[in-house]
Order: C-alpha cells, then structure tokens, then sequence
C-alpha cells in the first residue's frame, strides 16, 4: 500500500499505479496537515480578506471580489470552464497516473482543500473510475488548467469517466462505483486545476519505457555486432575507466556480460584482417550511455516534480500565510522531455544505422544481401530498413523541443508559458516509435545469427534470440513482416526482455 503523504514519487511507483498493480491510501499524517491547511481558508473566508484564488476571480480576473455566498459556484464554474480540452483521451493508465500526483500534491498540504477531495480521487484510483481526459488543450502555465479540469470535472459528477470497459457519463460511473460526487467548496477547484500532472503523468509514463529501451538498446546492439562478426575490444573496461560517464561505464559493462562466452568471437579471434567496427558498433557504450545519462537526468527532474507543490497560491498553515507564485510553471519538466525526446531519437539514429549494416551488402561482405539467400527472387530484409529510416524520419520531426515555443494567453497575464504538455506527448510519440524500431533491429540482427549457425552467440544474446524466435520465426521466404514488428514491440512493452 502506497501511502500518500505529499512525497516525491518514484517513476517505477508511477507506473504501478497506473497499471493498477499498486493500492493508494491517504497517510494520517497528511491528513493532519490537509485539516491545518483548510483551517487556514476557512479563517479566511469568514474574515472576509480578499485573498487569491479563494474569493476574487482568476487569472486577468484577480482584482474581481467574489462575494461569500458565491464561492462555491466560483470554483465549479472554474472547472466547468476550463474543461475544453479537445482530441482523443489520455490512456486509462495516464489519467490514472494523473489522479495519483494530484492527489499526492493535495496531500502535502499546500492547496487548503479538505481531506474529501484527496479521498474522492483515492476512491476513483481504488474503484477504477478513470476520468476521460482530452490531450490538447494545455499549455503548461499556470499548469495543466484544461487536462486537470477535466479530472475535476469527472470527480464532481459531470463530464465523461471509463469504468469496467465503458465510457459513460461520470455521475453514472461514481454511482456504480458507490462514490459521492465531489461538492466543491472555497479554493477547492483552483487546488485541483493548478499544477503540472498531466504533463507529469503522461512524460513520466513515456519516460519510464524509455529507460527500459536504453537497456534493450545494449542488447539489440550486442546482437547485430554477433551478427557481423564485430569485436568487443571497444568495450574493454579500461577504455571507459578512461571517460568515466556513468550511462558510458554501465552500457559497456552491459555488452561484456552479455558477448560474454561466444563462440562466435573465438572464431574469428584471430586472422580477422579488420581493426575497427563501424561507429554505430564501436560507440555504443559512448552513445547508449549518453542518452541514459540524459534520461537519468530527466528522471530525476520529474521525480523532484512528483513530490513538489505545483498550486498557486500555496497555504502556509504554521504562518497562517496564503502566498501567490508560479509553482504551476512548466518549464522544469518541458526542458527535461524536450531533453528525453532528442535522446530517444538519437538512439534511434545508431539502431538505423545498425539494420543497414546488417541488411546492406555494400555495409558487409559475408551476410547475404538483405538477409535472404535468394536475393533478387526475394527482397528478405530490405524493406524493414526502409520502415526503420521512416520512423527515424518522423522521431526526428517530433524531436523539435516545444519548450522553446511561447504564445501569450490570459490576456498577457500569463505571458510566458512552457509548452509542457506538447513536449510530454511528443515524448511518449517518439518512445512508441522507438519501441518499433528497436523491435526491427532485434529481429533483423536475429536473421543474421541464424547464418552464424551453429556458432553460438554470447549468453545474453542468446537469451534475447530465444525471446524474439519465441515470437518470430526466421525467415525463410518472404512474406508480411508488419504483424513479427508489432509482435516484438508488445514484448518488449510487456517486459520480456527487462532482465537480459
């Protein structure tokens, strides 16, 4: 039981949440705090100070005064209008990593809302009510306002939610499930609208399959380096003890364990009339290692995030201070996906790279042309070099940070906004892709061990040619390929090759 208490949150927890592996709960301590927090609004409103977010109107609004016997419409109109968000929904897992980090934030006791409000998105998270969220819509300043109010919406009975398979209205779903429509109250539905959550969520899930393609990545490589007969001297620990990047010192670590025992190597260990490997074989540990350096740093960004108070204002209940800034700004989280992102793609360039070498008779002398031995009858491998240079072409299109973009809104009060949510979901584009492109790699590298037959690889890359031959048999003649990639890909979605 995962229990809430405002805490930073770890990418691994995020995901077991959000595959409903994980069960959340409200720690008592939190509590305490949330209670403090409220009590601090609550004096507020029945002194009657005019205070941010509490009793005056928002944004370019904020010198309007809400009288008292209007506050509780003041904060339901706050989520119905800003519930415009528009193309299709988040995935069930997103919006459920999205209900986990508002929630945690609630619960650090910064927002001023009661412990009713964190209860009913805990009770949504345990029953399986998952709000239908749109994925356009947010500019990530102040925060993710269209993606959040669309969460609230679904918590106060309207809007639409998926429950057990169905997409219904939200007040039959909460029904079913025997919860209580949120009734909001003073600031309750600006603390449930300010913040960075969906782009949390939805980077943060992207983000977590990204460094599992890092790891895969070492081991697609270590295939079709097999494959073509490459040496494993460039992986030499003294080498990379030489540049001591840690990304660097773990990957080629990673493909001496895994090259370790070939019979392959010893084959040609001696008479190999080659010096070097290309780049694409050679430099795996320096740009492999790159890019999980890159993704480390962007997790630790987005785990600081999962434990920070992104509301504005921000109740400070030991002072009994309500205080505005500019917590809800993207920026930390655009910059590091916009970060991810370039990395990701990069990856993809040396995956490219490596399936042309394998499949190109002009890249290699002693692999058949495109992997089939009826070269001219048959095409073999070409054309799955081909998909991989088009999905390399469309990463790198996606690869143009958002968080370098800025369009004013609210009037120009909030006059610089961070893209955020863009740069999440061109992450989560671009890991998609990815995961496919590796997915051609591991089965086009596989082909090319097929012709070392019966040289065996090293243990780790055999271990990884039994998984893609459990799902892909070799290729004998040609035929469609497309439903053998997509087979691959759910594999490694599902974790199959996690512990290679």
């Amino acid at each position: 039981m995962l229990q809430l208490r405002g805490q930073r949150l770890t990418l691994d927890q995020i995901a077991a949440v959000a595959n409903g592996g994980e069960q959340v709960a409200l720690a008592d301590e939190a509590r305490v705090r949330i209670e403090a927090s409220r009590r601090v609004v609550e004096q507020i409103v029945a002194d009657n100070r005019a205070v941010y977010g509490i009793n005056t109107g928002f944004g370019k609004l904020s010198d309007v005064r809400i009288e008292p016997d209007k506050l509780s419409e003041l904060q339901l109109n706050l989520v119905r209008s800003h519930s415009c968000g528009l193309g299709n929904p988040l995935s069930e897992g997103e919006s459920r990593a999205m209900l986990l980090l508002r929630a945690n934030v609630l619960a650090g006791g910064f927002s001023g809302a009661r412990p009713i409000v964190v209860e009913t998105l805990l009770a949504m998270l345990e029953s399986g009510v998952t709000p239908v969220i749109p994925e356009k819509g947010s500019v990530g300043a102040s925060g993710d306002l269209a993606p959040l109010a669309h969460l609230a919406l679904a918590a106060i009975g309207e809007g639409e939610a998926f429950y057990r398979g169905e997409r219904l209205p939200s007040a039959a779903a909460l029904e079913r499930a025997g919860i209580a429509s949120l009734k909001l109250e003073a600031k309750e539905g600006l603390a449930l609208l300010n913040g960075t959550q969906a782009m949390g969520a939805v980077g943060g899930l992207a983000l977590h399959r990204a460094q599992r393609l890092t790891q895969l990545a070492d081991v697609a490589g270590a295939m079709s380096l097999e494959a073509l007969r490459g040496t494993p001297v460039a992986f030499d620990e003294r080498i990379h003890a030489a540049r001591p990047h840690p990304g660097q010192v773990e990957v080629a670590r990673h493909l001496r364990e895994l090259l370790d025992g070939s019979e392959i190597r010893k084959s040609h260990l001696e008479n190999d009339p080659r010096i070097q490997d290309a780049y694409s074989l050679r430099c795996m540990p320096q740009v492999h290692g790159a890019v999980r350096d890159a993704l480390a740093h962007a997790r630790g960004i987005v785990e600081t995030e999962t434990g920070s108070a992104t509301d504005n204002p921000l109740v400070f209940f030991e002072a009994g201070d309500v205080l505005s800034g500019g917590n809800f700004h993207g920026a930390p989280l655009a910059l590091a996906f916009d970060y991810a992102a370039i990395a990701i793609t990069d990856l993809m360039s040396i995956t490219e790279r490596r399936i042309d070498r394998l499949v190109n008779p002009d890249a290699n002398e002693d692999l058949p042309p495109f992997l089939t031995t009826e070269a001219g009858t048959s095409s073999g491998f070409m054309m799955l070099q081909v998909t991989a240079v088009a999905l390399l072409s469309e990463a790198k299109i996606l690869a143009h940070p958002a968080s370098v973009d800025n369009v004013p809104t609210d009037g120009g009060k909030e006059d610089h906004v961070s893209m955020g949510m863009t740069s999440a979901s061109k992450l989560r584009s671009i890991v998609e892709i990815a995961e496919l492109a590796t997915a051609i790699e591991l089965i086009t590298a596989a082909q090319g061990l097929g012709f070392r037959a019966p040289l065996l690889p090293g243990n780790g890359v055999k271990r990884a040619y039994d998984v893609v031959r459990s799902h892909v048999s070799e290729l004998s003649g040609d035929r469609s390929m497309s439903a053998d990639i997509q087979r691959i890909a759910q594999a490694i979605r599902e974790g199959e090759f996690e512990d290679l």
